[in-house]
């Protein structure tokens, strides 16, 4: 049963933790209003959390959606100066291969000019000496403007900012109830989903940023909001292919692109319609075709290693019934239910991670507009501050704080990654001033715990063995945690269970089933039925 309601007045509540719900939750509190932020998971659980970190030029969409082009492009060099402390500078290669549309690529560099977009044409032997790991095959390329931008830190650190201006953040809180009363949403009650705690929001302003499930959260109020589902699946290889991020030169399609992100490339992706949210994975044709199609750019993807795959979905607003969602739009979309009948409810979905600041604003000048105060919008000139809470997301930051900081006594739970002791410590103490659920998930969902090529085999359990020792667990507990951690890897793993990988996992199931018995079945309470 859930305890007894707690009241709580606000001026805007905002559903949803991904990257548009943090970045309006920043927007509101720079704009002096008192919100709250309401996330069913944790942050970045859904497709924030769930893309390929890059931040567009706006080239690829020059030909298909010139707005939406120039938007990225805008937004990109907005980001470039606010917050560079998340994005790496790797500029981009559109490379056509032999077969390849050359209409299409002809026409490329004038569409790009059209959208002022900087696109600056590469001959074949230059190209190569950019980026050697490219196909011989090449018949043309053109460099542009991308980078890479870290989904994870970017939320954290707009959450951070925010916390720090006044917002609150309720992690792992779902919408149970909205209460609509003479056109007003007077109440909208949220449980945590572990301790049955329950919250009464009286909000001013409910805006709704819940990405795929913002159909659900709207239905709740009595309003029909269509989504489509867009699937899109990628593969991770266990070193870096490529400096620069390379783009297919050809109409958008499944395999066309390789982002580099840290020491790694994530190659992508496909784009599937999907009718529920409740099966959200790769699957093993999914990274066949990736790879089969990706490797006509970069033949050496045919025999890298790939230690992952994983999932996200992509909210697209609309109807239809075109199957192909590379045709449906990808910018967004902003609603005021005022013509559903509900003054003070708004939803804000679609778009891309490049796009979410500028989404987070339109959104709140309507709050504004619609609440009569609040001033400018100041993330377009107001640098967003780098917090503790997303450095350890970042690739490559762990090691060089560890050997900065001369902290080589300190234990190392995360070889792979060199995320230690200390740093977990840290992480947990902002877990806990979150309001969110301490544990393995929660870990490595801001830093960068179980992404190395061992998936959790070792930091796993060291990781765990630490949980213990602070008190977060008892009992078996913790074996019930870890399970969900490795089930959790184990969705992304077997799309790409296949030579070394193979090796990693045979080693992983032997550790973890023999000295945990994880291959049993357990009880609620975690304990071999």
């Amino acid at each position: 049963m859930p305890l007894s309601d707690q009241h709580i007045d606000t001026e805007v509540l905002v559903i949803g933790g991904g990257a548009t719900g943090a970045g309006i939750l920043r927007d509101l509190t720079l704009r002096g209003f008192h919100c709250i932020l309401v996330e069913r998971g944790d942050l970045n659980a859904g497709a924030s959390g769930a893309n390929h970190g890059l931040l567009h030029s706006g080239a690829r969409y020059a030909s298909s959606d010139p707005q939406g082009a120039m938007a990225c492009a805008r937004e990109g060099k907005i980001l470039k100066k606010m917050a560079p402390h998340l994005i790496e500078e790797t500029g981009g290669l559109f490379a056509a291969v032999s077969g390849d549309d050359e209409h299409f690529v002809a026409e490329f560099p004038g569409h790009c000019r059209h959208c002022g977009i900087v696109c600056r044409e590469v001959d074949a032997p230059e190209a190569r000496e950019m980026e050697p790991a490219l196909s011989h095959g090449l018949m043309a390329a053109y460099a542009v403007e991308d980078a890479t931008i870290d989904p994870f830190g970017l939320v954290l650190d707009h959450v951070a900012d925010a916390l720090n201006q006044g917002g609150r953040l309720l992690l792992n809180t779902p919408v149970v109830e909205i209460r609509v009363e003479q056109r007003r949403i007077r109440e909208v009650v949220v449980r945590h989903r572990y301790n049955g705690r329950q919250w009464c929001i009286r909000p001013r302003m409910v805006v709704n940023a819940s990405g795929a499930w913002a159909g659900e959260v709207a239905s709740m109020a009595g309003v029909p909001i269509h989504v489509l589902y867009s699937k899109g699946s990628l593969v991770i290889t266990n070193s870096r292919v490529s400096g620069r991020v390379i783009n297919r030169l050809r109409p958008p399609s499944n395999g066309d692109i390789v982002v580099p992100g840290g020491t790694v490339s994530v190659v992508g992706t496909t784009s599937l319609r999907i009718d529920s949210l409740d099966r959200i994975r790769p699957e093993l044709s999914e990274a066949e075709l990736i790879i089969s199609q990706a490797r006509e750019m970069l033949p050496c993807l045919e025999t890298a290693r790939y230690i992952r795959a994983y999932a996200g979905v992509r909210p697209l607003a609309g109807g239809g019934t075109d199957k192909d969602d590379r045709h449906v739009s990808r910018g967004f979309t902003l609603l005021d239910h005022d013509r559903d009948g509900i003054d003070n409810f708004m939803t804000i979905i679609g778009g891309k991670l490049t796009t979410f600041r500028l989404m987070a604003e339109r959104t709140v000048d309507l709050v504004c507009r619609k609440t009569g105060r609040g001033g400018p919008c100041m993330t377009q000139t107001l640098p967003l501050p780098s917090s503790s809470e997303g450095r350890w997301t970042r690739p490559g930051q762990a090691p060089r704080q560890w050997l900065a900081a001369g902290l080589q006594e300190d234990p190392m739970l995360c070889e792979c990654e060199m995320v230690s002791h200390r740093t977990v410590s840290a992480l947990l103490d902002h877990i806990r001033k979150e309001g969110g659920e301490t544990g393995l998930a929660a870990i490595g969902s801001r830093s960068r715990v179980g992404k190395g090529t061992c998936q959790g085999a070792f930091c796993g359990f060291r990781v765990l063995g630490m949980l213990y020792d602070n008190g977060d667990f008892t009992s078996r507990q913790g074996v019930r945690d870890l399970s969900r951690f490795l089930n959790s890897r184990w969705k992304g793993i077997r799309p790409v269970l296949w030579g070394p990988t193979l090796a990693q996992e045979e080693l992983q199931e032997a550790l973890h089933c023999g000295l945990f018995g994880l291959e049993l079945p357990l009880d609620p309470e975690g304990n071999v039925r």
